[in-house]
Protein backbone atom coordinates (compact mmCIF):
# COMPACT_ATOMS: atom_id res chain seq x y z
CA UNK A 1 0.00 0.00 0.00
CA UNK A 2 1.15 3.39 -0.96
CA UNK A 3 2.11 6.28 2.11
CA UNK A 4 0.39 9.53 0.56
CA UNK A 5 1.22 12.53 3.07
CA UNK A 6 -0.73 15.40 2.60
CA UNK A 7 -0.86 18.58 4.79
CA UNK A 8 -3.91 20.70 5.69
CA UNK A 9 -6.87 20.06 3.10
CA UNK A 10 -10.60 21.51 2.89
CA UNK A 11 -12.95 19.30 3.32
CA UNK A 12 -14.74 19.74 0.54
CA UNK A 13 -11.65 19.32 -1.64
CA UNK A 14 -10.42 16.12 0.14
CA UNK A 15 -13.76 14.94 -0.68
CA UNK A 16 -13.87 15.38 -4.57
CA UNK A 17 -10.45 14.48 -4.89
CA UNK A 18 -11.53 11.21 -3.06
CA UNK A 19 -14.18 10.21 -5.51
CA UNK A 20 -10.94 10.86 -8.16
CA UNK A 21 -9.10 8.23 -5.90
CA UNK A 22 -11.32 5.59 -5.59
CA UNK A 23 -12.10 5.62 -9.55
CA UNK A 24 -8.15 5.52 -9.81
CA UNK A 25 -8.28 2.21 -7.69
CA UNK A 26 -11.49 1.00 -9.41
CA UNK A 27 -9.72 1.04 -12.97
CA UNK A 28 -6.80 -0.28 -11.57
CA UNK A 29 -4.48 2.76 -12.41
CA UNK A 30 -3.24 3.11 -8.61
CA UNK A 31 -2.26 0.71 -6.61
CA UNK A 32 -4.03 0.69 -2.41
CA UNK A 33 -3.26 3.52 -1.39
CA UNK A 34 -3.36 5.66 2.56
CA UNK A 35 -4.02 9.21 2.70
CA UNK A 36 -2.66 11.52 5.79
CA UNK A 37 -3.63 14.98 6.37
CA UNK A 38 -5.58 17.41 8.60
CA UNK A 39 -8.75 19.09 7.76
CA UNK A 40 -9.90 23.34 8.94
CA UNK A 41 -12.61 22.56 11.33
CA UNK A 42 -15.49 21.41 10.27
CA UNK A 43 -17.91 18.51 11.60
CA UNK A 44 -18.94 15.82 9.47
CA UNK A 45 -22.18 13.58 9.57
CA UNK A 46 -23.33 10.38 7.74
CA UNK A 47 -27.08 10.32 6.59
CA UNK A 48 -28.67 8.32 9.76
CA UNK A 49 -27.57 11.38 11.78
CA UNK A 50 -30.12 12.97 14.22
CA UNK A 51 -29.93 16.70 13.69
CA UNK A 52 -30.22 17.35 17.08
CA UNK A 53 -26.50 15.33 17.64
CA UNK A 54 -24.90 18.56 15.78
CA UNK A 55 -23.89 21.92 17.18
CA UNK A 56 -26.36 24.86 17.12
CA UNK A 57 -25.19 27.46 14.33
CA UNK A 58 -24.27 30.07 16.99
CA UNK A 59 -20.86 27.48 17.45
CA UNK A 60 -19.87 29.04 13.70
CA UNK A 61 -18.58 25.37 13.20
CA UNK A 62 -19.43 23.99 9.16
CA UNK A 63 -21.79 21.18 9.23
CA UNK A 64 -21.23 18.89 6.10
CA UNK A 65 -22.85 15.32 5.28
CA UNK A 66 -21.25 12.93 3.72
CA UNK A 67 -21.56 9.73 1.78
CA UNK A 68 -20.04 7.02 5.11
CA UNK A 69 -20.99 5.27 7.84
CA UNK A 70 -21.07 6.56 11.35
CA UNK A 71 -22.14 9.31 12.74
CA UNK A 72 -21.39 12.96 13.57
CA UNK A 73 -17.46 14.15 13.92
CA UNK A 74 -15.48 16.63 14.19
CA UNK A 75 -12.06 17.45 11.90
CA UNK A 76 -9.55 20.07 12.57
CA UNK A 77 -6.26 21.69 13.31
CA UNK A 78 -4.19 18.85 15.51
CA UNK A 79 -6.02 15.71 14.45
CA UNK A 80 -4.69 13.61 11.91
CA UNK A 81 -6.97 12.44 9.08
CA UNK A 82 -6.18 8.91 7.36
CA UNK A 83 -8.56 7.89 3.96
CA UNK A 84 -7.86 4.45 2.60
CA UNK A 85 -8.75 3.93 -0.93
CA UNK A 86 -8.43 -0.09 -0.85
CA UNK A 87 -9.40 -2.39 -3.52
CA UNK A 88 -10.99 -5.38 -1.11
CA UNK A 89 -11.29 -7.88 -3.98
CA UNK A 90 -7.79 -8.11 -4.34
CA UNK A 91 -7.50 -8.63 -0.14
CA UNK A 92 -10.16 -11.29 -0.22
CA UNK A 93 -12.49 -11.60 2.74
CA UNK A 94 -11.41 -8.85 5.45
CA UNK A 95 -13.10 -7.26 8.22
CA UNK A 96 -11.77 -3.61 6.94
CA UNK A 97 -12.76 -1.63 10.29
CA UNK A 98 -11.35 -4.39 12.53
CA UNK A 99 -8.33 -4.09 10.86
CA UNK A 100 -8.14 -0.82 10.86
CA UNK A 101 -9.20 -0.80 15.16
CA UNK A 102 -6.47 -3.23 15.11
CA UNK A 103 -3.73 -1.18 13.44
CA UNK A 104 -4.46 1.89 15.19
CA UNK A 105 -4.52 0.33 18.18
CA UNK A 106 -0.91 -1.49 17.31
CA UNK A 107 0.52 1.86 16.22
CA UNK A 108 -0.68 3.99 19.34
CA UNK A 109 0.37 1.34 21.74
CA UNK A 110 3.62 1.29 19.75
CA UNK A 111 3.92 5.27 21.13
CA UNK A 112 2.87 4.01 24.69
CA UNK A 113 -0.93 4.42 24.92
CA UNK A 114 -2.67 1.08 25.62
CA UNK A 115 -6.11 1.27 23.67
CA UNK A 116 -8.58 -1.16 22.89
CA UNK A 117 -11.72 -1.92 20.90
CA UNK A 118 -14.96 -3.05 21.71
CA UNK A 119 -17.65 -4.98 20.49
CA UNK A 120 -21.44 -3.31 20.26
CA UNK A 121 -23.84 -5.02 22.34
CA UNK A 122 -26.93 -5.80 20.26
CA UNK A 123 -29.50 -3.18 19.62
CA UNK A 124 -26.71 -0.35 20.86
CA UNK A 125 -25.59 2.69 19.13
CA UNK A 126 -21.87 1.41 17.41
CA UNK A 127 -18.59 1.24 19.58
CA UNK A 128 -16.43 1.01 16.50
CA UNK A 129 -13.32 3.29 17.03
CA UNK A 130 -10.13 2.85 19.55
CA UNK A 131 -11.01 3.39 23.01
CA UNK A 132 -9.26 3.83 26.26
CA UNK A 133 -9.49 0.68 28.53
CA UNK A 134 -11.38 3.55 30.83
CA UNK A 135 -13.94 4.20 28.27
CA UNK A 136 -12.88 7.03 26.61
CA UNK A 137 -12.77 7.49 22.72
CA UNK A 138 -9.73 8.87 20.88
CA UNK A 139 -10.01 7.23 17.68
CA UNK A 140 -13.17 7.44 15.01
CA UNK A 141 -13.43 5.48 12.05
CA UNK A 142 -15.73 5.71 9.44
CA UNK A 143 -16.03 3.88 6.26
CA UNK A 144 -17.31 3.66 2.75
CA UNK A 145 -16.96 0.35 0.28
CA UNK A 146 -18.44 1.17 -3.32
CA UNK A 147 -17.42 -1.33 -6.07
CA UNK A 148 -15.36 -3.20 -4.04
CA UNK A 149 -12.89 -0.41 -2.73
CA UNK A 150 -13.18 1.90 0.18
CA UNK A 151 -13.01 5.29 0.97
CA UNK A 152 -13.05 7.65 3.72
CA UNK A 153 -11.11 6.45 7.33
CA UNK A 154 -10.12 7.46 10.54
CA UNK A 155 -9.20 10.09 12.79
CA UNK A 156 -7.07 10.47 15.51
CA UNK A 157 -6.85 13.32 17.99
CA UNK A 158 -3.18 14.24 18.69
CA UNK A 159 -3.52 17.49 19.87
CA UNK A 160 -6.85 19.29 18.57
CA UNK A 161 -8.84 22.04 20.28
CA UNK A 162 -11.37 19.34 22.25
CA UNK A 163 -13.34 22.29 23.56
CA UNK A 164 -15.30 21.47 20.30
CA UNK A 165 -16.44 17.90 21.57
CA UNK A 166 -18.35 19.63 24.22
CA UNK A 167 -21.09 21.65 21.13
CA UNK A 168 -22.36 18.50 19.86
CA UNK A 169 -22.79 14.86 20.07
CA UNK A 170 -19.82 12.87 18.52
CA UNK A 171 -20.28 9.13 17.22
CA UNK A 172 -24.32 9.43 18.33
CA UNK A 173 -23.24 8.69 22.03
CA UNK A 174 -24.58 10.69 23.99
CA UNK A 175 -22.16 9.88 27.30
CA UNK A 176 -18.95 9.66 24.95
CA UNK A 177 -16.00 11.38 26.17
CA UNK A 178 -13.44 11.77 23.50
CA UNK A 179 -9.82 12.68 24.69
CA UNK A 180 -6.57 13.11 22.62
CA UNK A 181 -3.06 11.68 23.13
CA UNK A 182 -2.20 15.18 24.19
CA UNK A 183 -4.69 14.58 27.41
CA UNK A 184 -3.66 11.38 28.17
CA UNK A 185 0.20 12.31 27.87
CA UNK A 186 -0.30 14.49 30.42
CA UNK A 187 -2.05 12.09 32.88
CA UNK A 188 0.53 9.71 32.08
CA UNK A 189 3.51 12.72 32.38
CA UNK A 190 5.14 11.64 29.21
CA UNK A 191 5.65 13.60 26.11
CA UNK A 192 3.30 14.17 23.55
CA UNK A 193 4.00 12.45 20.12
CA UNK A 194 4.75 14.43 17.11
CA UNK A 195 2.10 14.39 14.29
CA UNK A 196 4.82 12.82 12.45
CA UNK A 197 5.84 10.30 15.03
CA UNK A 198 2.02 9.43 15.04
CA UNK A 199 1.93 9.14 10.98
CA UNK A 200 4.56 7.12 10.77
CA UNK A 201 3.66 4.52 13.53
CA UNK A 202 0.21 4.22 11.62
CA UNK A 203 1.53 3.98 8.19
CA UNK A 204 4.24 1.08 9.41
CA UNK A 205 1.07 -0.52 11.20
CA UNK A 206 -0.98 -0.74 8.25
CA UNK A 207 1.85 -1.49 5.83
CA UNK A 208 1.90 1.62 3.78
CA UNK A 209 5.39 2.83 2.27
Amino acid sequence: MQRVDLGEVEYDVAAKNMRGWVEERVEGKAEDRLFLLSHPPVITYGPRTILDDLPVEAAGIPTVEVDRGGFATYHGPGQLVGYLVVDLHRRGPVDIVRWVENGLIEALGSLGFPLVRRDTPKGASSLVGVWTPDGRKLCSIGMRIRRGVTSHGFSVNVAPDMTVFHTFTSCGLQDVTMVSLAELAAERDIAVPSETDVRDAIANSLGAR
